[in-house]
């Protein structure tokens, strides 16, 4: 019995290290969560917060989710951009975060209960403020910056999104699907969409070809892979899949890094390094040098990150 477990101790050991493993090369490639935007206090946050009414001093006139902060990340260095999406009554995808208008904008509602005709007559800078209400430096500097998704994509015809479905309503990945998929294949093969459980395995089911996640796909994903990735074998729900593991949790994946992402690029899925995990969202990032710092050298995968100039900086320069 010894010997045998001897034996199979050795077979993971050498199935699963890096030292037999080369380093791929190559620069991460680097993921601008909502683009370059205005940073916040997040201190005690909620799901119900208004970030936009705790902004620190501003830095930029960028805010999230609109044309010239997209453009800004990519030439800040990001080699793709996410941003949020929520239907309109109009038939169009309005790319805006807050489930409702209140607390950015002067508008009022749940913004999927709106038009995008009048979705761009509103101030998205509207409700900014720094110093609890004092000032508020970005009103009247966003009338008509809230952009569509259609609008996006022509705007950046060969850039790739990573395109963020606020709801859990299996209806509207039903409707971005049918969006998606009457763009061209190799347009299509530059997005991939993560969102609630329902419309992602919605969407998932119309176009198949798309890169997706969910909470429900990513758990299934990583406990198959822990249980029995030390085979080599990549479990069926790791498979063409867009896959976030937090720093925290990386290394304890079965051939982390080099190994793990080789077989995941290998089952067509694309890896990105979050912030820590600590039973909260997907919203932190790799955004300081100390998370930076745990990233292991040569790490050529994708980073998820909110500070896309400090990142780019830094990763893009590391040896």
């Amino acid at each position: 019995m010894v010997p045998v477990l001897l034996l199979l101790g050795v077979f993971i050991y050498f199935n699963n290290t890096n030292l037999l493993t080369p380093e791929p090369g190559g620069e991460p490639v680097l993921l601008a969560h909502r683009g370059i935007a205005q940073r916040f206090d997040a201190t005690g946050l909620a799901n119900d917060t208004c970030t936009a009414s705790r902004i620190l001093p501003p830095t930029h006139g960028y805010l999230e989710n609109t044309i010239d902060s997209i453009g800004a990340s990519i030439e800040a260095g990001a080699d793709i951009v996410e941003l949020d999406v929520h239907p309109t009554t109009d038939g169009e995808f309005a790319v805006f975060h807050d489930w409702a208008l209140d607390c950015r904008t002067d508008g009022h509602g749940v913004t999927r209960e709106q038009s995008m005709a009048y979705l761009r007559t509103l101030d998205i800078g509207y409700g900014y403020t720094a110093d609890g209400g004092a000032t508020f430096p970005f009103r009247g500097k966003g009338i008509g910056l809230m952009p569509s998704l259609d609008e996006v994509l022509e705007t950046f015809p060969d850039r790739r999104f990573l395109i963020n479905v606020k709801s859990n309503d299996p209806t509207e990945g039903e409707m971005l699907a049918a969006v998606l998929n009457g763009l061209t294949p190799d347009r299509r093969q530059a997005l991939m969409v993560y969102g609630g459980d329902r419309p992602v395995a919605a969407l998932s089911a119309l176009a198949p070809d798309l890169k997706t996640m969910s909470r429900a796909s990513l758990k299934s994903c990583l406990l198959r892979y822990v249980a029995y990735g030390w085979t080599g074998s990549v479990p069926r729900s790791c498979r063409s899949m867009l896959i976030f593991v937090p720093v925290n949790i990386a290394p304890w994946l079965w051939g982390w890094p080099n190994r793990f992402l080789d077989r995941m690029r290998s089952a067509g899925s694309e890896v990105f390094v979050v912030g820590p995990y600590h039973g909260g969202d997907f919203s932190t990032g790799i955004d300081s040098a100390e998370d930076i710092a745990r990233l292991p050298r040569g790490y050529s995968g994708g980073v998820l990150t909110n500070e896309i100039e400090f990142a780019a900086t830094r990763l893009k320069s590391r040896e």
